[in-house]
Order: structure tokens, then C-alpha cells, then sequence
């Protein structure tokens, strides 16, 4: 798998910053007693440093070199366990298995089927039994992919030099969605272009698949505030219980 640029990687926590999703995952945590917390897709480590506190266990999981690179250097980075790589990394303790997993931002919608299920099975043999599992992700009915092509190129201004960011988005096949996002860096004349696949889940099709992988759906909100689900619910916010 190709890594980020650096450079997008320096932009990723303006563009994606703390706020009331990070609060409802920190809710969560605080509400369970978590002692032990695995952040499966923790990329530059924003929320995963806020886990990490007197008598707590933080591991957070990524693929990205680049991104965890930029996590090592947050303050409280030295409170965390970094680990590059997927599910197939997220450490098993017998003896001490962990309270708590997440999968926060697009995380669950950048994994394929085949590696789902998979991923999913995985973080239950970490969790220990009555383990919480909580992860988000975006309403299909909602169709927010339709939004995501640009009409327009736009520029910024940023750390590196103006950029000028363009994208486009299509639906390749039911629930599948392609996002191809431009980025020219104006000083040198660099375009990076990142290729996404998304996997848009209905509710019904995540019951399922948690269910096959060893978890009981104990909600689904539509919003951070814990609001019930209706069609134009941006996002699908699962928490599951360890069986």
C-alpha cells in the first residue's frame, strides 16, 4: 500500500480536528472504566494521545509509516504504543485483554469486505468478553458522496505553499464508492493524487457481519448526541458488546 505525502499528512488534523465525535469516543471510555484502549486506524494520533491516562493502556494501529511518524511526535505521544500495521497487529493479552476498541473517521468505510469480516474477528480476539467495540460510519442513505465532486478547483493557503484541491467521486458499484482527490502544490508544481475506495454499510448489513464476527449491536446513533437514526443521518455510530 502506498503511503500519504508528508506534506497532506502536515494538513490532516486542520482538516480533520478534534471536536464532538472525539468527545462521544472519550465518552465511551470514560463510561465503560476502559483501562485498556486499542485505536485501530489512529493516523496522526489526534484522539489516541486524549486516551492515554493514569493506570491506562493506549495502542494505536495504522498502516501508515507517515502517519504514525506524526503521532510520535504529539505531546503524551510517549503514554501510546504504536503499532504500523492493520488488525492483524492489534495485539492479543490473554491475560489482560482490552476494554475498549475504536475506529474512528472513514477507518471502517477504507476496509473491503473480505477484509472486514476479517477485521472485525480480529478485534474481538483482543477484546475481552463484554468488551465494547465503537466505530462510525456514514449513512448510506444519505448518498454524501453525491457532494464530493468538485465543480470547481479551490486554493489554499498553507504550510507548504498555496494548494489547489479538486476531487471526484462515483459510485463503481452498490454501496462502493471512488474517491479520486487532487492536490497541486502551487510553489513547486506537484500534484499528489490519492485514490480512496469507500465501503458505504447499510445498518442492517452491520448488525449482520458484527453479529458473525462475535459482537451484540447494543446502539446505533445518528449524530454524536446519541439521536436515533433517520435517513438523513450523516453517519451510522455503532457501539457493540463482546460476546
Amino acid at each position: 500500500m502506498a503511503d500519504h505525502d508528508r506534506r497532506l499528512v502536515d494538513l490532516y488534523d486542520d482538516d480533520n480536528p478534534d471536536g464532538p465525535d472525539h468527545d462521544f469516543y472519550r465518552a465511551i471510555a470514560d463510561e465503560s472504566g476502559a483501562r485498556s484502549i486499542i485505536d485501530l486506524g489512529c493516523g496522526t494520533g489526534i484522539l489516541t494521545v486524549t486516551f492515554a491516562g493514569t493506570g491506562r493502556r493506549v495502542v494505536g494501529v495504522d498502516p501508515s509509516a507517515t502517519m504514525l511518524d506524526h503521532a510520535r511526535q504529539r505531546p503524551g505521544a510517549g503514554s501510546v504504543t504504536w503499532i504500523l500495521g492493520d488488525s492483524r497487529q492489534v495485539p492479543v493479552c490473554p491475560d489482560e485483554p482490552a476494554d475498549l476498541a475504536v475506529m474512528t473517521g472513514n477507518v471502517a468505510q477504507h476496509i473491503d469486505d473480505e477484509d472486514w469480516a476479517r477485521t472485525l474477528r480480529d478485534l474481538r480476539g483482543a477484546l475481552r468478553r463484554g468488551g465494547t467495540l465503537a466505530f462510525e460510519s456514514r449513512n448510506p442513505s444519505a448518498e454524501a458522496w453525491r457532494g464530493w465532486t468538485s465543480s470547481e478547483r479551490t486554493t489554499r493557503d498553507t504550510a507548504h505553499g498555496p494548494l489547489e484541491e479538486w476531487s471526484r467521486a462515483d459510485e463503481v458499484s452498490p454501496g462502493v464508492v471512488r474517491l479520486i482527490a487532487s492536490n497541486r502544490f502551487l510553489r513547486t508544481g506537484e500534484t499528489v493524487v490519492e485514490t480512496q475506495t469507500l465501503h458505504f454499510r447499510t445498518r442492517s448489513e452491520l448488525d449482520r457481519q458484527l453479529d458473525a464476527a462475535g459482537f451484540t449491536v447494543t446502539a446505533v446513533f445518528g449524530d454524536w448526541r446519541r439521536g436515533p437514526v433517520v435517513d438523513s443521518s450523516a453517519v451510522l455510530v455503532v457501539t457493540a458488546s463482546a460476546r
